[in-house]
Protein backbone atom coordinates (compact mmCIF):
# COMPACT_ATOMS: atom_id res chain seq x y z
CA UNK A 1 0.00 0.00 0.00
CA UNK A 2 1.19 3.59 -0.61
CA UNK A 3 1.16 6.02 2.40
CA UNK A 4 -1.00 9.17 1.75
CA UNK A 5 -0.99 11.48 5.10
CA UNK A 6 1.79 11.13 7.51
CA UNK A 7 1.82 12.60 11.24
CA UNK A 8 4.91 12.90 13.16
CA UNK A 9 4.96 13.68 16.54
CA UNK A 10 2.01 16.10 16.45
CA UNK A 11 1.60 18.81 19.25
CA UNK A 12 -1.47 20.98 19.78
CA UNK A 13 -1.84 23.70 23.15
CA UNK A 14 -4.72 26.38 22.71
CA UNK A 15 -3.40 28.06 25.59
CA UNK A 16 0.66 26.88 26.70
CA UNK A 17 -0.26 24.71 29.48
CA UNK A 18 -2.44 21.89 28.36
CA UNK A 19 -1.47 19.97 25.44
CA UNK A 20 -4.71 18.69 23.51
CA UNK A 21 -2.47 16.48 21.19
CA UNK A 22 0.73 15.18 22.49
CA UNK A 23 2.94 13.40 20.31
CA UNK A 24 1.01 11.92 17.66
CA UNK A 25 2.85 9.48 14.76
CA UNK A 26 0.45 8.26 12.47
CA UNK A 27 0.06 7.06 8.97
CA UNK A 28 -3.20 6.58 6.75
CA UNK A 29 -2.34 3.93 3.38
CA UNK A 30 -4.16 4.77 0.05
CA UNK A 31 -7.75 2.77 0.55
CA UNK A 32 -7.76 2.51 4.14
CA UNK A 33 -10.83 3.40 6.21
CA UNK A 34 -9.60 4.78 9.31
CA UNK A 35 -11.70 5.23 12.67
CA UNK A 36 -10.58 7.53 15.35
CA UNK A 37 -12.34 7.00 18.41
CA UNK A 38 -12.37 8.60 22.07
CA UNK A 39 -14.12 10.04 24.39
CA UNK A 40 -15.17 14.20 24.11
CA UNK A 41 -12.43 16.08 24.94
CA UNK A 42 -9.76 13.29 23.73
CA UNK A 43 -8.23 15.21 21.19
CA UNK A 44 -9.76 13.40 18.12
CA UNK A 45 -11.42 16.34 16.60
CA UNK A 46 -8.37 18.39 16.71
CA UNK A 47 -6.61 15.43 15.24
CA UNK A 48 -8.83 15.80 12.27
CA UNK A 49 -8.68 18.87 11.64
CA UNK A 50 -5.16 19.07 11.50
CA UNK A 51 -4.68 16.21 8.93
CA UNK A 52 -6.91 17.90 6.87
CA UNK A 53 -5.22 21.26 7.13
CA UNK A 54 -8.07 23.19 8.50
CA UNK A 55 -5.78 23.59 11.55
CA UNK A 56 -1.82 23.83 12.59
CA UNK A 57 -0.02 21.78 14.70
CA UNK A 58 1.83 23.70 17.88
CA UNK A 59 4.54 21.15 16.90
CA UNK A 60 5.11 18.12 14.47
CA UNK A 61 4.28 17.76 11.03
CA UNK A 62 1.78 16.36 8.98
CA UNK A 63 2.34 15.50 5.32
CA UNK A 64 -0.12 14.78 2.53
CA UNK A 65 1.26 12.74 -0.65
CA UNK A 66 4.46 13.51 0.82
CA UNK A 67 4.05 16.93 0.90
CA UNK A 68 4.45 18.96 3.96
CA UNK A 69 0.99 20.49 4.76
CA UNK A 70 2.33 22.36 7.61
CA UNK A 71 4.78 24.78 5.84
CA UNK A 72 2.49 25.31 3.53
CA UNK A 73 1.15 29.30 2.45
CA UNK A 74 -2.29 29.38 2.84
CA UNK A 75 -3.71 29.85 -0.42
CA UNK A 76 -2.02 27.16 -1.72
CA UNK A 77 -3.32 24.61 1.57
CA UNK A 78 -6.97 26.57 0.53
CA UNK A 79 -6.69 25.08 -2.80
CA UNK A 80 -5.14 21.69 -1.38
CA UNK A 81 -8.30 21.13 0.70
CA UNK A 82 -11.00 22.33 -2.12
CA UNK A 83 -9.46 20.12 -4.87
CA UNK A 84 -7.97 16.90 -3.05
CA UNK A 85 -9.86 16.30 0.84
CA UNK A 86 -13.36 16.00 1.09
CA UNK A 87 -14.69 17.57 4.56
CA UNK A 88 -18.11 15.47 5.78
CA UNK A 89 -20.14 17.45 8.73
CA UNK A 90 -22.09 16.02 11.54
CA UNK A 91 -24.56 18.81 10.61
CA UNK A 92 -24.09 18.92 7.11
CA UNK A 93 -22.70 22.90 6.71
CA UNK A 94 -25.26 23.31 3.46
CA UNK A 95 -26.00 26.43 2.13
CA UNK A 96 -29.61 26.76 2.96
CA UNK A 97 -30.49 29.49 -0.56
CA UNK A 98 -28.62 26.81 -2.78
CA UNK A 99 -30.24 24.07 -4.33
CA UNK A 100 -29.03 20.66 -3.85
CA UNK A 101 -27.33 20.81 -7.33
CA UNK A 102 -25.90 24.48 -6.22
CA UNK A 103 -24.45 22.73 -2.84
CA UNK A 104 -22.83 20.33 -4.73
CA UNK A 105 -20.70 22.45 -7.00
CA UNK A 106 -19.50 25.08 -4.34
CA UNK A 107 -16.08 23.53 -4.74
CA UNK A 108 -16.37 24.05 -8.45
CA UNK A 109 -17.56 27.56 -7.97
CA UNK A 110 -15.15 28.61 -5.57
CA UNK A 111 -12.03 27.25 -7.81
CA UNK A 112 -13.00 29.30 -10.65
CA UNK A 113 -14.28 26.45 -12.58
CA UNK A 114 -17.71 25.67 -14.61
CA UNK A 115 -20.32 23.67 -14.01
CA UNK A 116 -19.99 22.03 -17.66
CA UNK A 117 -16.50 21.01 -16.45
CA UNK A 118 -18.20 18.99 -14.11
CA UNK A 119 -21.20 18.20 -15.72
CA UNK A 120 -20.76 14.64 -16.27
CA UNK A 121 -19.32 13.79 -12.49
CA UNK A 122 -22.22 15.43 -10.77
CA UNK A 123 -24.97 13.72 -12.83
CA UNK A 124 -22.83 10.17 -11.64
CA UNK A 125 -23.30 11.53 -8.08
CA UNK A 126 -26.75 12.56 -8.00
CA UNK A 127 -27.55 9.10 -9.56
CA UNK A 128 -25.05 6.88 -7.54
CA UNK A 129 -25.91 8.66 -3.68
CA UNK A 130 -29.98 8.22 -4.94
CA UNK A 131 -30.82 12.19 -4.35
CA UNK A 132 -31.14 12.54 -8.45
CA UNK A 133 -34.96 13.44 -7.84
CA UNK A 134 -33.78 16.52 -5.02
CA UNK A 135 -30.98 17.89 -7.20
CA UNK A 136 -33.27 21.14 -7.47
CA UNK A 137 -34.55 21.06 -4.42
CA UNK A 138 -33.61 23.31 -1.36
CA UNK A 139 -31.79 21.50 1.53
CA UNK A 140 -35.11 22.18 4.15
CA UNK A 141 -37.59 20.25 2.34
CA UNK A 142 -35.32 16.82 2.28
CA UNK A 143 -35.13 14.58 4.69
CA UNK A 144 -31.71 14.59 7.39
CA UNK A 145 -30.24 11.50 5.76
CA UNK A 146 -30.57 13.35 2.55
CA UNK A 147 -29.01 16.00 3.27
CA UNK A 148 -25.97 14.22 4.48
CA UNK A 149 -25.84 12.67 1.29
CA UNK A 150 -26.02 16.17 -0.47
CA UNK A 151 -22.99 16.64 1.89
CA UNK A 152 -21.01 13.65 0.38
CA UNK A 153 -21.59 14.34 -2.78
CA UNK A 154 -20.42 17.71 -2.52
CA UNK A 155 -17.22 16.07 -1.07
CA UNK A 156 -16.43 13.63 -3.66
CA UNK A 157 -16.97 16.32 -6.53
CA UNK A 158 -13.57 16.77 -6.84
CA UNK A 159 -12.55 13.10 -6.80
CA UNK A 160 -10.18 13.78 -3.65
CA UNK A 161 -7.73 11.61 -2.61
CA UNK A 162 -9.23 11.33 1.14
CA UNK A 163 -12.79 12.22 2.48
CA UNK A 164 -12.77 13.27 6.38
CA UNK A 165 -15.87 12.82 8.29
CA UNK A 166 -16.27 14.16 11.49
CA UNK A 167 -19.11 12.61 13.23
CA UNK A 168 -21.03 11.96 9.98
CA UNK A 169 -24.12 10.22 11.57
CA UNK A 170 -24.18 12.55 15.06
CA UNK A 171 -27.66 14.47 13.55
CA UNK A 172 -29.12 11.33 12.25
CA UNK A 173 -31.80 8.58 13.38
CA UNK A 174 -30.21 4.98 13.84
CA UNK A 175 -31.76 3.77 10.39
CA UNK A 176 -30.65 7.16 8.65
CA UNK A 177 -26.73 6.50 10.21
CA UNK A 178 -26.89 2.90 8.68
CA UNK A 179 -27.55 3.86 5.33
CA UNK A 180 -24.77 6.61 5.54
CA UNK A 181 -22.53 4.56 7.40
CA UNK A 182 -23.09 1.75 4.20
CA UNK A 183 -22.92 4.17 1.68
CA UNK A 184 -19.22 5.12 3.24
CA UNK A 185 -18.10 1.68 2.96
CA UNK A 186 -19.37 1.32 -0.66
CA UNK A 187 -17.74 4.85 -1.49
CA UNK A 188 -14.36 3.36 0.23
CA UNK A 189 -14.87 0.08 -1.61
CA UNK A 190 -15.85 0.77 -5.00
CA UNK A 191 -14.47 4.44 -5.45
CA UNK A 192 -10.85 3.31 -3.43
CA UNK A 193 -11.57 5.96 -1.38
CA UNK A 194 -9.36 7.02 1.61
CA UNK A 195 -11.71 7.82 4.35
CA UNK A 196 -10.86 8.87 7.74
CA UNK A 197 -13.37 9.42 10.30
CA UNK A 198 -13.94 10.52 13.72
CA UNK A 199 -16.74 9.01 15.96
CA UNK A 200 -17.57 8.50 19.43
CA UNK A 201 -19.63 5.67 18.05
CA UNK A 202 -18.59 1.94 18.58
CA UNK A 203 -21.16 0.64 15.41
CA UNK A 204 -19.71 3.22 13.23
CA UNK A 205 -16.25 2.83 14.05
CA UNK A 206 -16.22 -0.71 13.15
CA UNK A 207 -17.03 -0.12 9.45
CA UNK A 208 -13.16 0.71 9.39
CA UNK A 209 -10.42 -1.20 8.37
CA UNK A 210 -8.50 0.44 10.97
CA UNK A 211 -9.47 1.77 14.39
CA UNK A 212 -6.96 4.25 16.45
CA UNK A 213 -7.84 5.06 20.07
CA UNK A 214 -7.21 8.30 21.54
CA UNK A 215 -7.11 9.09 25.08
CA UNK A 216 -6.23 12.77 26.45
CA UNK A 217 -4.07 13.85 23.32
CA UNK A 218 -2.70 10.15 22.73
CA UNK A 219 -2.37 7.56 20.68
CA UNK A 220 -3.10 4.22 22.89
CA UNK A 221 -1.19 1.30 22.28
CA UNK A 222 -3.05 -1.25 20.05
Amino acid sequence: MTEIIKAENVRKTFDNRIWVLDGIDLVVQKGDFVSIVGASGSGKSTLLTILGGMDKPTQGKVFFDGEDITEMKEDKLAKLRRTKLGFVFQFFNLAPYLTVEENILLPIILNGRKQKDVQERLDYLLKYLAIEEYRKSMPSKISGGEQQRVAIARALIYEPAVIFLDEPTGNLDSKSSQNIMELLLKINKEMDATIVQVTHSAENAAYGNRIIKISDGKIEPQ
